[in-house]
């Protein structure tokens, strides 16, 4: 299995900064397998909503909402991703979940997610 463990949340305020990081630990074997990492976000009575994912290849996808003021990037020989928070605004509150996806070993969809960390911005 793997363990996804996330740190780095807080209260900002508006246009402030915050770092998110997570930490991919547990079988060596099934994080060879995991082929894209992500954060997604969930506010109070929204749904879960995908902020950006990294492939292994390094492409990456952003929300609409976060371009140009969140960053994705990774650290491999950690297994660990971070997500830079720039210009933060009221409407980026919500707890953040970090997923990696990828297989079995055996071709069979694998999804991990995290605990989930709260990010507060306050106007």
């Amino acid at each position: 299995q793997v363990q996804l463990v996330e740190s780095g949340g807080g209260s900002v305020q508006a246009g402030g900064s915050l770092r998110l990081s997570c930490e991919a630990s547990g079988s060596n074997s099934r994080i060879n397998f995991i082929n894209r990492m992500g954060w997604y976000r969930q506010a109070p009575g929204k749904q879960r909503e995908l902020v950006v994912l990294i492939r292994s290849g390094g492409s990456t996808n952003y929300a609409d909402s976060v371009l140009g003021r969140f960053t994705i990037s990774r650290d491999n020989a950690k297994n660990t991703v971070y997500l830079q928070m720039n210009s933060l605004k009221p409407e980026d509150t919500a707890v953040y979940y970090c997923n990696a996806a990828g297989t079995d070993g055996y071709g069979r969809p694998k999804d991990y997610w995290g605990q989930g960390t709260q990010v507060t911005v306050s106007s």
